[in-house]
């Protein structure tokens, strides 16, 4: 298997997928390490497109907002419910992702 280059990436939905796709995988598996290893692994790929593109500083905030989103979205989720949560930190993280590293 070959990675796509860093710069051939597009890092929003992979933000996305992230925050979406951990929150679906450890309700649905009743697993909650496995929704953090899909968290961790779309954020990793999209973290070597940060570099890439943005550099350590850009790469660095990106990763606090993706990792902010997934904290934040508990306390969230009490609020406003698990669903509107995730999907609202996801929007964010995407959002920041597409702004800093994707538009072109």
């Amino acid at each position: 298997m070959t990675l796509k280059a860093a710069d051939d990436v597009s890092t929003a939905p992979l933000a996305a997928l992230g925050l979406i796709g951990g929150y679906l995988t450890a309700r649905e598996s009743g697993i909650r390490p496995l929704g953090g290893v899909v968290l961790g692994l779309a954020g990793v790929y999209a973290g070597r497109t940060w570099v890439a593109r943005a550099g350590w500083p850009g790469a660095v905030a990106l990763s606090v907002i993706y990792l902010s989103g997934f904290g934040a979205s508990h306390p969230l989720a009490k609020k406003v419910g698990a669903w509107p949560a995730v999907l609202g930190v996801a929007a964010v993280s995407a959002g920041a992702s597409y702004v800093v590293a994707d538009r072109r």
